[in-house]
C-alpha cells in the first residue's frame, strides 16, 4: 500500500501532462504518481512516463470510467486526484494530502471558486453552471461544500473503497459530493488557486451536453438519497394542480349544482390519487435508504480495519 498515491485522468493533454507529473513529484516527493491514460491520440502516454509517472490505460471512454479503474486498482492511505490539464497548481498539495492523513478527513475538497476560478476562467456559461450546481446541492443536501465540480481533490482509503462509481463522464464530481455528504463522511475545504488552460490545450467538456448530464445527476442522486423528499414534492406539485384544476369546477358547481367538466374531474381525482402514491412510495424508500445507511456504517467498519491490516503489513 502507498503512502499518498497521485492519481491524474488523462486524455490528449500532451501540452501539459509532463508539467503535471513533475510538479506532482516535486509537491510531494514521497508520492507515487499514477497517469490513466483514456486512449489519447497524441503522445500523453509518453510523455508521463518520461515525466516519472507509472501509466496505466483505461480503455472505456469517460472521466467516471478512468476514476473507477484508478479506485479500484490503486491501494494507498491517501489518495490526491488532479487533473492533467495544468489548471491546477500543486501548492496546496502538502495541505490537502496533510488534512487527510493527520486530520482523518475523508475528503478534501480543493475549491477554485474562492479564489480565481471567476477571473481565469474565459466561459461564462461554466462559471454559471457551477454557482448553480454549489447552491443547488448545498441547499438540496444541506451541506456546506464550496466547489462542487473541482478536479482536484484528496481522499482517505476509507472513501475510495467504499465510493461505487456510476457515472461514466464528467458527472462523477457531483457523484462523489452527494456521496460524501449523504453518507456524513468527514469534507474539508482547501482554498486553491486556478489558471486557464495554457495555449494549444482544449477542453473536452462540453457546457451543455455535460452540463445536463450534470444536473440530471443530481437530481437521480437526490431521489436515490432524500426519496421521502422527492416524492413529497412530485405529491405536493400533483396535488396543487389538482386544486387549481378543480377550483373552476367546484366554483360552476356551487353556483348552479351541476358539474358540466366531469374529465377535469376525473383527471383530478387520479392525480391526487397518484400524489397519495408518491408520498407513500416515498415512505418506503426511505426506510431502505435509512437500512443502506446503516449497512453503509458496517462496510466503512470493515474497510477501515482491511486498511489497519495492509498498513501493517506493509
Amino acid at each position: 500500500m502507498d503512502r499518498i498515491a497521485v492519481l491524474i485522468p488523462c486524455y490528449n493533454e500532451e501540452k501539459t501532462i509532463a508539467k503535471v507529473v513533475q510538479d506532482a513529484k516535486r509537491a510531494l516527493p514521497e508520492a507515487v504518481v499514477y497517469v490513466y491514460d483514456n486512449n489519447s491520440t497524441d503522445r500523453s502516454a509518453a510523455l508521463a512516463q518520461a515525466a516519472g509517472a507509472q501509466v496505466r490505460c483505461e480503455y472505456e471512454q469517460g472521466k467516471g470510467n478512468v476514476i473507477r479503474r484508478m479506485f479500484r486498482e490503486i491501494d494507498a492511505e491517501c489518495y490526491l486526484m488532479v487533473d492533467g490539464d495544468d489548471t491546477y497548481p500543486l501548492d496546496s498539495a502538502r495541505e490537502m494530502v496533510d488534512k487527510v492523513l493527520e486530520r482523518g478527513a475523508d475528503m478534501v475538497v480543493g475549491d477554485r471558486l474562492s479564489s480565481t476560478y471567476f477571473t481565469e476562467n474565459k466561459r461564462p456559461f461554466h462559471n454559471f453552471g457551477n454557482t448553480l450546481m454549489r447552491s443547488g446541492i448545498n441547499s438540496l443536501f444541506h451541506s456546506d461544500i464550496k466547489d462542487i465540480m473541482t478536479g482536484y481533490r484528496a481522499f482517505s482509503y476509507e472513501f475510495v473503497k467504499t465510493f461505487p462509481v456510476f457515472s461514466k463522464g464528467f458527472e462523477i464530481e457531483t457523484e462523489m459530493t452527494i456521496h460524501a455528504v449523504n453518507y456524513h463522511m468527514r469534507v474539508e475545504n482547501v482554498v486553491v488557486a486556478y489558471r486557464d488552460r495554457p495555449e494549444g490545450s482544449v477542453s473536452k467538456l462540453n457546457t451543455y451536453s455535460d452540463g445536463m448530464r450534470v444536473i440530471r445527476k443530481m437530481l437521480q442522486l437526490y431521489r436515490n438519497y432524500k426519496p421521502l423528499q422527492f416524492f413529497s414534492v412530485l405529491c405536493l406539485l400533483l396535488v396543487l394542480v389538482a386544486a387549481a384544476l378543480m377550483v373552476p369546477v367546484v366554483a360552476v358547481y356551487l353556483d348552479t349544482g351541476l358539474v358540466p367538466r366531469f374529465p377535469t374531474l376525473i383527471v383530478c381525482g387520479f392525480m391526487v390519487l397518484a400524489g397519495i402514491q408518491s408520498f407513500f412510495a416515498g415512505m418506503v424508500l426511505e426506510v431502505l435508504a435509512a437500512k443502506d445507511r446503516r449497512d453503509f456504517e458496517y462496510r466503512l467498519n470493515r474497510i477501515s480495519s482491511e486498511k489497519r491490516t495492509k498498513i501493517g503489513g506493509r
